[in-house]
C-alpha cells in the first residue's frame, strides 16, 4: 500500500503540480541575482510557473478531451440523450457536459441545438450547468492544486447541482419560457460520418489550437491576478474576508465571481493564490464555480434563448447550489484538504 501511495504522491506533486518546475524557475531567477523571497521576484516565479504549468496541462487536456468529444458530435449526443427519460436523462446530460467545451459561452450554442432538437428543457439545462462547471479539465487541474479528494468531491457536487437543477426546471414545466424561435427551429437528423483515427487526431489538434488561442489571454490575466494576491495582498486581509472568521465568505466569493468572465484555466491561479493566503476551501471553490457557470457574457447570450423568468430561475438555482456546496466544503475542509 505504501508503494502505491508513493507512486500517487509522485504523480500528484511532480506530474500534475510540477513542483520540479517551480524549483527550476526559482533557481533560474536566483541565478540572475533575484531574491525569490521578495515580492517582485516571488511574483515572477509564481507567474512563470503557473503560466507554463497551466499551458502544458491545458494543451494536453484539450487534445485528449477533444479526441473523446469527436465520438460525440451533436447528432449522436442528441440520440444518446433521447434514449433516456426522467432523472436518468438529466444524469446522462450532466455527464455528457464533462466532455464538452470549457466555458459557459461555448456551451450555450450546444444547449440551443439540443433544445431545438426537441430534448426536454430540464435535460438541456443539466447539460448547460455541468458543461462549464465540471469538465474533465477541472478535475485534473484541481487535482494538481488541491489533491484528488477535493477534485473528485468538487466534480460530484457540480454534477449534483446540474442534475437537481435540471430536474427542478423540468418539474416546474418551464418550456413556455424558452424563446419561440428555438422551440420551432427543429433540427436536421443527419448521421455524422465515421472518422478515422487520423481525422480524429487532426480534429483534436485543431480544437486544441483554437481553444488555446481563446483561453490563453484569460490564463495570463488569471495568473497575473494570482501573482498579485500571492505576493502583494496581506494574508490577514484574505483571512478576514474569505477565511473562517467571516461566516458570509462563501456568499461574498460567489457574488464576486458571478459578473466575471473566465474559464477553469483562468480561475485556477486565482483560487490557488487565495487558498495559499488563508481563504477557506469552500469560498475558493464557490468563487470558481460562479465564475465558470454564471459569467455575465454567458448570461447575456442565454437571455437570447430564454425568457427572463427562466433565466432568473437558472441563476437562482446555480447560485444557491454553489453557495451550499461552498459551505459543505468548509465543513469538510479539515477532513479532505
Amino acid at each position: 500500500m505504501q508503494i502505491f501511495k508513493n507512486i500517487w504522491d509522485f504523480f500528484q506533486n511532480q506530474v500534475l503540480a510540477m513542483k520540479w518546475l517551480n524549483d527550476l524557475i526559482g533557481r533560474a531567477l536566483t541565478a540572475l541575482g533575484l531574491d525569490i523571497t521578495g515580492r517582485w521576484a516571488g511574483s515572477l516565479q509564481f507567474f512563470f510557473y503557473d503560466v507554463i504549468k497551466i499551458t502544458v496541462l491545458l494543451c494536453t487536456l484539450i487534445f485528449i478531451i477533444s479526441y473523446i468529444q469527436s465520438f460525440f458530435p451533436p447528432e449522436r449526443s442528441k440520440k444518446i440523450l433521447g434514449r433516456f427519460r426522467g432523472i436518468g436523462a438529466n444524469i446522462i446530460a450532466a455527464l455528457l457536459g464533462t466532455v464538452t467545451p470549457f466555458c459557459s459561452c461555448s456551451s450555450i450554442p450546444l444547449f440551443i441545438g439540443f433544445t431545438s432538437a426537441g430534448l426536454p428543457v430540464g435535460v438541456t439545462f443539466s447539460f448547460l450547468i455541468s458543461s462549464p462547471m465540471v469538465d474533465l479539465g477541472s478535475l485534473v487541474l484541481l487535482m494538481s492544486i488541491f489533491g484528488a479528494r477535493v477534485a473528485v468531491i468538487y466534480v460530484v457536487f457540480g454534477l449534483v447541482i446540474a442534475v437537481l437543477g435540471g430536474t427542478l426546471i423540468e418539474k416546474m414545466k418551464m418550456e413556455r419560457y424558452v424563446e419561440s424561435f428555438i422551440l420551432t427551429a427543429g433540427s436536421v437528423d443527419i448521421d455524422s460520418p465515421e472518422l478515422t483515427v487520423r481525422e480524429r487526431l487532426i480534429y483534436a489538434k485543431e480544437q486544441m489550437v483554437n481553444t488555446f488561442k481563446k483561453v490563453f489571454p484569460y490564463v495570463l490575466i488569471g495568473v497575473g491576478v494570482g501573482a498579485v494576491i500571492h505576493n502583494w495582498i496581506p494574508e490577514d486581509w484574505i483571512v478576514t474576508v474569505l477565511g473562517n472568521k467571516n461566516p458570509f465568505g462563501v456568499v461574498l466569493a460567489t457574488l464576486i465571481g458571478v459578473p466575471m468572465y473566465a474559464d477553469i484555466f483562468g480561475t485556477i491561479p486565482i483560487a490557488e493564490a487565495l487558498f495559499a493566503k488563508g481563504a477557506q476551501l469552500g469560498s475558493v471553490l464557490s468563487f470558481m464555480m460562479a465564475v465558470t457557470t454564471l459569467s455575465l457574457p454567458s448570461m447575456i447570450m442565454l437571455r437570447k434563448a430564454v425568457k427572463p423568468k427562466l433565466l432568473a430561475l437558472f441563476i437562482a438555482i446555480c447560485t444557491v447550489g454553489i453557495i451550499l456546496v461552498g459551505y459543505l466544503f468548509n465543513a469538510l475542509q479539515p477532513l479532505i484538504a
